[in-house]
């Protein structure tokens, strides 16, 4: 059968991307490129909509950027000044081209595309009071409840009814919306998921982050800020925020694990903060050891923060194919169990009778770090240490991350010793939640007012959770509602 790479499976993974191009000539090519730089935050589906001035043209597919949208046929069938494009993973639920992003609808002021990275924590309740009153559902993703809010609002104008639509629905979100008469970009007001804004030429760009500025030549402008409504009309540019402030509580994780090394959120280099991390963990949870080897990829900029902190060499003790999907095929159990090594593989001449310090970027059911602890073990280390750059995820995300319900998450089962035990590592470390915000520069979580969202770490959830409240459990929250991101 076909299914999920097993190293895969054990990460946390950001449900989406989305990118946005107004006012640019073959706006479908940019959003493409855009598209490519985001892939991280998405690898089951894509799709583009565009705007050529008198109607809309949209291009979903399952599957990669590349395959789907490096076509000239399928360019070409998306023209326009104006695009927005989105990469998805799913979470529970069905994977279905249907609930593949940008959504679209014919409004009664015109069309309306949106794309949405993040999670609307009060999408069910919504959507029974929507059926309720008549609204016919073609998706099963949270994202077209706000068409819906958009559809039935009581305000005259797109913009009021927009933003009456936002004020119903809480959670996270960044969206780049599309209509006839220009584009809106926006986030919560807590600014939960990331979105910044560029410019190339006479162009005005949005995307989830600043590597895919990089990609299409565009230079960086500024983040939209937390509860900012970004419209770009007739090649003009404004600016509401029609959301009372709050603190912001943009998502630690993004430092963490999500956002590409090479991009910069909130005013920070998330490789040097990734390297900090690393520095901060080998002042916390050193060990003697001969070798820091970092899990591929994301364990890179942490391995190299801990080895310079700590003096002992760094290493590529592991090798990964680049050329392995997140699917395969296993016919058995054998097979499964081998399948591990098509992508990861000791280096075993490097390794054998070392002491080695595995750095990954966390632990979610504890099923790879088990995996990798045994390989390093079959290839003959003599001890292996973990440390791990994040601290323990105790809870569920309900703001657009894929994350298991928490009976299946390690740390909410076990303490450090259990799980040392179950990966069966000869020491286990987590960076403290403290030393986490030391490395973003902060002095430490202020318990009051922490200046991130961190609830996968806390418990401590910036916003209500009505679905969850409502259902109890997160498997029960996640069944009928898919979170597409």
């Amino acid at each position: 059968m076909l299914t999920t790479h097993p190293f895969d499976d054990d990460h946390l993974r950001e449900e989406c991307g989305i990118f946005g191009v107004a006012n640019a000539e073959g706006a479908a090519a940019l959003v493409a490129l855009g598209l490519h730089a985001l892939q991280h935050r998405g690898q089951e589906a894509a799709g583009i909509s565009t705007f050529d001035g008198a109607q809309f043209h949209t291009h979903r597919a399952m599957g990669h950027v590349a395959g789907n949208f490096d076509r000239d046929e399928v360019i070409r069938a998306l023209p326009g000044t104006m695009a927005a494009g989105h990469v998805r993973y799913s979470t529970t639920g069905e994977t279905a081209l249907r609930n593949v992003q940008p959504l679209y609808a014919d409004l009664a002021s015109g069309g309306f595309a949106i794309a949405h990275n993040g999670n609307i924590s009060n999408a069910l309740r919504l959507k029974r009071d929507l059926v309720r009153s008549g609204s016919i559902f073609q998706s099963t993703s949270d994202t077209e409840v706000i068409i819906h809010l958009v559809a039935t609002s009581s305000y005259r104008s797109l913009l009021d009814k927009f933003i009456d639509a936002l004020k119903r629905v809480e959670g996270a979100y960044s969206l780049i919306c599309m209509t006839p008469e220009g584009m809106i970009a926006c986030r919560d007001p807590l600014g939960i998921r990331p979105l910044v804004m560029g410019r190339l030429g006479d162009s005005v760009i949005f995307a989830s982050e600043t590597v895919a500025l990089d990609v299409v030549g565009a230079e960086f402008e500024r983040a939209v800020e937390p509860g900012e409504l970004v419209i770009v009309q007739d090649g003009q540019v404004r600016s509401i925020r029609p959301f009372k402030p709050v603190a912001p509580r943009p998502c630690i994780f993004e430092h963490v694990y999500f956002s590409r090394p090479d991009s910069i959120v909130d005013e920070r280099s998330i490789y040097s903060v990734r390297k900090n991390i690393g520095a901060q963990l080998a002042i916390e949870a050193p060990v003697e050891a001969d070798l820091v080897i970092p899990v591929p990829d994301s364990g890179v900029p942490a391995a190299i923060g801990y080895a310079q902190e700590s003096g002992i060499p760094f290493e590529l003790g592991i090798i990964r194919s680049h050329y392995v999907g997140r699917t395969f095929i296993q016919p058995g159990d054998k097979v499964r169990h081998l399948g591990v090594k098509l992508k990861h593989n000791a280096n075993r001449a490097l390794i054998q009778g070392k002491r080695v310090v595995l750095i990954d970027d966390s632990i979610v059911r504890g099923t790879t770090s088990l995996k990798i602890v045994q390989m390093m073990r079959e290839a003959g280390a003599s001890e292996v240490h973990m440390r791990i750059a994040s601290p323990p995820t105790r809870h569920s995300c309900f703001y657009g991350v894929d994350t298991p319900e928490r009976a299946k998450l390690l740390a909410a089962k076990m303490d450090v010793g259990g799980m040392t035990d179950f990966i069966h590592a000869d020491s286990l470390a987590f960076v403290s939640i403290d030393g986490l915000y030391k490395a973003l520069g902060e002095a430490k979580r202020a318990d009051i007012r922490p200046s991130h969202c961190d609830a996968c770490f806390t418990g401590d959830y910036p916003t209500t959770l009505t679905d969850q409240d409502e259902r109890g459990t997160v498997e029960q929250f996640s069944m009928l509602e898919e979170r597409v991101g």
